[in-house]
């Protein structure tokens, strides 16, 4: 583990002590909770650690800031979780440190925490660039972060720790979850791949596997507090298996999934192209709350990049696959990762992945230009490509895959979907006032809510509620112990008719006479459930703000607030 600025230490038994003893809180007035924010930089990987920190921080006795708050920084700590996969990673990073410098510098006793990849990587240089920083730690010991907190305050120095190894499994810790009806499970932690674009693997690790009964009953205690939906988490979750000598476990899980009572959809993100196999195919179409969406990286669509870049699979093994999953899977809906402009890449190369874009029909493609990742074997290649040869072909891919994702968004418009409702605000318009959702392929639809005639009819919901937003008041008329018929919840299942597509979303625009179709689910209760507790109007009895894998809190031994 390499740490400084960690002297002088405090007591362990005199650190707890002060922290806990009664004796000591009785000196001075109870101090209102410290306040937290989190931050996050990145990958889904991210978005779930987050999680995990935001978990850690209220068993230790924080409470989180209001969105208010959040929205102008206004934390007594704030953590931002950091990403190292791009070149910009470092430029976001210290843009946001610069704009906390100044808020610490109006707020006595503020905290700022860097966590993540770039953390892991960067270590103390972050703190040599911004001094303003109070704790730094890494990706493999998460659970450290209450604990930095405290001895930063004691120490009035910063603390960084960063280990050289995963301290304890991530699913193992206390986790506040920002949705109700869906939620992220990890499979694996780290990589085995040797890509030589990637830094991933020396930042997370070696892959680091599971069991499948530790993952099943924490996907169970996620349906049991109220989830419809989980997305199982690896950096190569097609290779789940390999530390325990399993090389099928992956297909297996998702159809132990398939049996679990309540759970309506499964996905998971992300496979590798090498590694993806026909039992997992089978395994998706066979099993029906597996959903017909698939997101498998290409990264280039030219065999002499792929090798260069250590990718283990050829452009017609990667559409094979494609062609194995629509053969069984006629619907689903496929994404992809691209790299544009790898070193030593020709305009041959590139015409190879325009090739291979429009053969796959993808329904969207997160590109990207390469940028150098000091420690990656690329980064030190011949052939590195100016700027402007990288722009002008990610200009050309993004076009080529606008036109293919809005003609693969076309084939959808005149069907009847079932959309997940989401708490995220709907697209508007002058006439419309929409929500959005996820059909069962993972598309984005903003769906149009009932004309305001429509709203004023007798037992119909207020016409002045803002569904959109979340409640303002227990008077919402969501929250009612029998919902109006017709009103959403996020949470809630909606029937819809795609009226209009458009690269990245669909609309649902169909005139509405008699209100949405809803079907009402466990998550909507859970969601209002959640939201009467926020508003003071009862005990969210569908909390996920515990570890799932086991009934109450997971305690670390992790100190308390001062008060």
């Amino acid at each position: 583990m390499s740490t400084t600025a960690l002297t002088p230490a405090l007591p362990d038994v005199a650190a707890t002590d002060r922290w806990t003893d009664p004796a000591v809180h009785d000196e001075a007035p109870e101090q209102p909770p410290r306040t937290y924010m989190v931050r996050t930089l990145g990958c889904q990987m991210n978005v779930h650690d987050s999680e995990h920190m935001a978990g850690m921080l209220e068993e230790a006795g924080y409470t989180r800031a209001s969105s208010q708050d959040e929205a102008a920084n206004a934390a007594d700590v704030v953590v931002i979780n950091t990403c190292a996969v791009r070149e910009n990673a470092a430029n976001k990073l210290y843009g946001n440190l610069g704009q906390l410098a100044g808020i610490k510098a109006t707020r006595p006793g503020m905290q700022i925490a860097v966590g993540g990849c770039l953390a892991q990587k960067d270590r103390g240089d972050i703190v040599a660039k911004a001094p303003w920083v109070d704790v730094v730690f890494g990706t493999h010991n998460l659970d450290a972060l209450p604990v930095l907190l405290e001895r930063a305050r004691h120490n009035e120095a910063a603390q960084v720790e960063i280990a050289e190894s995963l301290q304890v499994f991530p699913s193992t810790l206390p986790t506040k979850r920002e949705s109700v009806y869906a939620g992220w499970v990890s499979i694996s932690v780290g990589c085995n791949n040797t890509c030589t674009f990637c830094i991933v693997p020396h930042l997370r690790g070696k892959e680091r596997d599971r069991r499948p009964g530790e993952i099943l009953a924490e996907v169970e205690a996620l349906v049991a507090a109220g989830a419809i939906e989980v997305t199982l988490l690896g950096q190569n979750v097609n290779s789940y298996g390999v530390e325990f000598g399993d090389r099928g476990a992956f297909a297996k899980l998702l159809r132990a999934c398939g049996r679990i009572e309540g759970l309506e959809r499964v996905r998971f993100t992300s496979p590798h192209p090498a590694a993806f196999t026909d039992d997992v195919i089978t395994a998706m179409a066979e099993t029906p709350n597996v959903m017909p969406q698939l997101h498998m990286p290409l990264q280039s669509g030219s065999d002499r990049i792929l090798r260069a870049m250590r990718r283990s699979y050829r452009s017609e093994k990667f559409l094979g696959i494609l062609d194995r999953v629509r053969a069984v899977m006629p619907d689903a809906s496929i994404t992809t990762d691209i790299i544009v402009g790898f070193p030593g890449e020709t305009e041959e190369d590139f015409a190879e992945t325009l090739r291979v874009v429009e053969a796959s029909r993808f329904s969207s493609a997160f590109s990207f230009q390469y940028s150098p990742r000091p420690g990656t074997p690329a980064a030190t290649m011949d052939g590195q490509l100016p700027k402007e040869v990288v722009q002008e072909r990610f200009e050309r891919l993004l076009a080529l895959q606008e036109r293919v994702g809005a003609e693969e968004a076309a084939k959808q418009v005149g069907r009847t979907l079932e959309v997940l409702v989401a708490e995220d605000s709907g697209r508007k318009s002058g006439e419309r006032h929409r929500l959005s959702g996820r059909a069962e392929d993972n598309r984005l639809v903003h769906f149009a809510l009932p004309q305001h005639d429509a709203l004023a009819r007798p037992g119909a919901y207020l016409a002045d509620t803002d569904l959109s937003q979340a409640p303002a008041s227990l008077d919402d008329p969501r929250l009612a112990d029998v919902v109006p018929d017709g009103l959403p919840r996020p949470g809630d299942m909606v029937t819809v008719t795609v009226t209009k597509a458009a690269p990245h979303h669909l609309l649902a625009d169909s005139p509405l006479t008699d209100g949405l179709p809803v079907r009402r689910t466990r998550s909507g209760d859970a969601w209002a459930a959640r939201e009467k507790a926020r508003l003071g109007g009862g005990e969210d009895e569908h909390s996920h703000g515990t570890s799932a894998a086991v009934s109450g809190p997971v305690s670390l031994g992790l100190p308390t607030l001062r008060r």
